[in-house]
């Protein structure tokens, strides 16, 4: 799901090639191993860092601030962010009035005991309401990298909390499981959470975070269904793109007026044999059943981020009257790595508009 973390042996070349699209001249990977790119693009106006990390209550996020949900409530905006500190990686929130200037509150979220599936890390929480109660559906493991990084590890789990509003305080449920990592699957390696949507058929539907694989991955994403957000889920048996996209953590925006689904996602790249999250991609289609891979383009990577110019992670979206606000986290040095990272903005306009179709593709 969050992170590409591992370094691979590889014989091949990174390529740069560039490509001309509309009469545009554009700059275009082509990874080394081949995994797909797109030749689109529907970008999004750069707004900068929003919120830094290391200043958050006891030292929360002194190694980085990462993997954002943001929200409204009562007239006011929340962020979930995890937060890298000393006992590890832990879901803090900060309030804001303007989707610009954050306070930090602080951790919502503890680590769990000793051997439970978040005793080293306990974050990506996303709110989500059933009308009577608010349900936290969070991001644990049980592994962690050496301090003082201390950065989760596969496997990747699904957990849950509750609370009578969504500022909590939550309570874990350790004896609800939504769903685990299975054998011999497409999220044999992570299973990890994602949007919550109303499914059409009756009850809801998870957008999972889906991965396969050991030593290299292929990442996508699964639809978990369940009627009682206090029970297990249900998990479809395909997932809805294909794996070999190399995407994690979707998030989705509804136009009305055109009947389109927009799907924004990480996208993971390769870059010497390392993998890290290089761009935000956005997918489209009209029937939430069918997702084609080839509708899909760039919305924000180094070429329009101002400040973040190879680190590009995961997005979280808000409307704000006439745009769309996309939240991600970045870094403005050179490293690849998961750690020092800040919050940035990027802004869409409405309605949202699709490019052509591609004249080129490696697919």
């Amino acid at each position: 799901m969050k992170f590409a973390r591992f370094r691979f042996v590889s014989q091949l070349t990174l390529v740069v090639a560039a490509a001309f699209l509309s009469g545009c001249a554009a700059s275009l990977k082509v990874y080394e191993d081949g995994r797909p790119i797109t030749y689109s693009r529907m970008e999004a106006k750069d707004d900068g860092v929003v919120l830094r990390h290391g200043n958050g209550p006891d030292s929360c996020d002194a190694l980085g601030a990462r993997d954002v949900w943001v929200f409204e409530h009562e007239g006011s905006y929340y962020m979930h962010y995890d937060g890298a500190g000393p006992k590890g990686w832990i879901c803090i929130r900060a309030k804001s009035q303007n989707l610009r200037d954050w306070e930090k509150e602080g951790p919502i979220l503890e680590l769990g005991k000793s051997g439970e599936d978040d005793s080293r890390s306990a974050c990506y929480g996303i709110p989500v309401s059933d009308g009577k109660q608010w349900h936290l559906f969070y991001f644990g493991t049980a592994t962690a990298t050496d301090p003082p990084e201390l950065i989760p590890s596969p496997p990747y789990y699904t957990l849950k909390a509750r609370a009578k509003s969504p500022l909590g305080p939550w309570k874990k449920q350790k004896n609800v499981v939504p769903f685990r990592p299975k054998p011999d699957t497409y999220y044999s390696a992570t299973a990890s959470p994602g949007p919550v949507l109303v499914d059409p058929d009756g009850g809801y539907m998870q957008v999972f975070s889906a991965s396969e694989g050991v030593h290299s991955f292929r990442r996508t994403f699964g639809i978990a269904r369940t009627k009682d957000l206090n029970t297990a889920w249900k998990i479809d048996p395909n997932p809805i793109l294909p794996p070999g996209e190399q995407l994690e953590n979707a998030n989705f925006y509804f136009q009305k007026e055109t009947g389109t689904w927009f799907l924004f996602a990480n996208h993971v790249g390769i870059e010497g044999g390392y993998e890290h999250t290089d761009a935000i991609w956005v997918y489209w289609t009209n029937d939430f059943k069918k997702w084609d891979p080839r509708n899909k383009a760039v919305v924000l990577d180094g070429k329009n981020c101002t400040w973040s110019h190879r680190i590009i992670g995961l997005p979280s979206i808000v409307k704000l009257g006439s745009r769309l606000a996309i939240f991600y986290d970045g870094s403005d040095s050179e490293d690849l790595g998961h750690m020092h990272r800040d919050i940035g903005l990027a802004w869409l306009e409405l309605p949202l508009r699709p490019p052509p179709p591609p004249t080129a593709s490696n697919e």
